[in-house]
């Protein structure tokens, strides 16, 4: 007979390619793992995984598997929040996605504004940059989170838009920046930039490709990091200039780069930053009070689109609770 358990075995090996990863991944001894994944082929008669080498290699069987599984545990774990959605938030751990850069806009303003309606959970934000949240979300590890969209496909998902960031170009250099950026000069630059690991997904990458390539030119780096302060960083020493949201900008120039200004690009380029949740889910009350107090505070610090729906829990909306402070 087939088990959760199983499935999310099952997922992990799929996903990392490897037995001893996945069992790293979900905190179990190896040989548990594999002792797994034998159940699961003979209960289902077939071979999941060709063991080659130190790895493994998916199937056919188990490709077709794979989106089965998923819905499964995502019904189990909406069975859940069913259940306990008709109980108030008071102890446990709720947990949240939001892109990386999230810590400079409502990071801890974000958990100061739960623990003071709840202050007896605990909070996990969790997330590195926008794609890898995503791919937590479609694996069911996340029930929401608010993330950059671009660089997210949104097959079987809710996608909300709640703000738009503006993309800035910033230089210590304050001749180079008197006029917005063009593509042409854009692609002539002297850059450097955030996310290294997650380039190929990035949100504000993937707008400043579409940008190039729409004007015939190629994006190019002189310099890849992961943190977007390094980047500043190296941009307040004169070396080489960046683009980041308008947000992050804002946030870091007057403490690592104060000699630094920055400008527009033109035409004028956007992150949009959206709530995602899988399409049809009952949200648990946690998830709709993190959708809340994250859309305010991003609202707060981006451009506000208008018509986002109502996420605030039932319990809370008639609470006398005061509105988080903007920066």
């Amino acid at each position: 007979m087939l088990s959760l358990h199983q499935l999310r075995c099952f997922l992990a090996v799929f996903e990392l390619g490897s037995l001893t990863a996945a069992a790293e991944e979900l905190g179990y001894a190896q040989p548990s793992i594999s002792e797994q994944i034998r159940s699961l082929e003979k209960s289902l008669g077939i071979e999941l995984f060709a063991r080659i080498g130190r790895g493994v290699t998916p199937t056919e069987a188990a490709h077709e598997l794979r989106p089965h599984a998923e819905r499964t545990l995502e019904a189990a774990a909406e069975a859940r929040r069913a259940v306990m959605s008709v109980s108030a938030i008071e102890t446990g751990t709720i947990r949240f996605g939001m892109f990386g850069t999230a810590r400079l806009y409502a990071g801890a303003a974000l958990i100061a504004d739960v623990l003071e309606r709840h202050p007896g959970v605990r909070v996990e934000l969790v997330g590195q940059n926008s794609s890898d949240v995503f791919d937590d979300l479609r694996r069911g590890r996340l029930e929401a989170a608010m993330i950059a969209v671009p660089g997210v496909i949104s097959e079987g998902m809710t996608v909300v838009p709640v703000a738009h960031d503006e993309l800035v170009y910033i230089s210590a250099d304050l001749d180079r920046i008197r006029q917005p950026i063009t593509a042409a000069k854009l692609a002539t630059a002297n850059l450097v930039m955030p996310d290294s690991t997650f380039r190929a997904e990035d949100s504000t990458r993937i707008v400043l490709r579409k940008l190039l390539h729409e004007t015939g030119h190629n994006p190019q780096t002189r310099i890849e990091v992961e943190d977007v302060e390094t980047a500043v960083e190296l941009v307040g020493m004169g070396l080489v200039d960046t683009v980041i949201p308008k947000g992050a900008a804002e946030q870091l120039l007057p403490r690592l780069a104060p000699n630094a200004g920055y400008v527009g690009l033109r035409p004028k380029q956007v992150d949009t930053i959206a709530i995602v949740h899988r399409a049809n889910a009952r949200l648990s009350p946690a998830a709709r009070l993190m959708i809340e107090l994250a859309t305010r505070r991003i609202q707060a610090i981006a451009d506000p689109i208008a018509g986002v729906p109502d996420y605030a829990p039932q319990s809370t909306k008639s609470s006398s609770g005061t509105s988080p402070s903007t920066r």
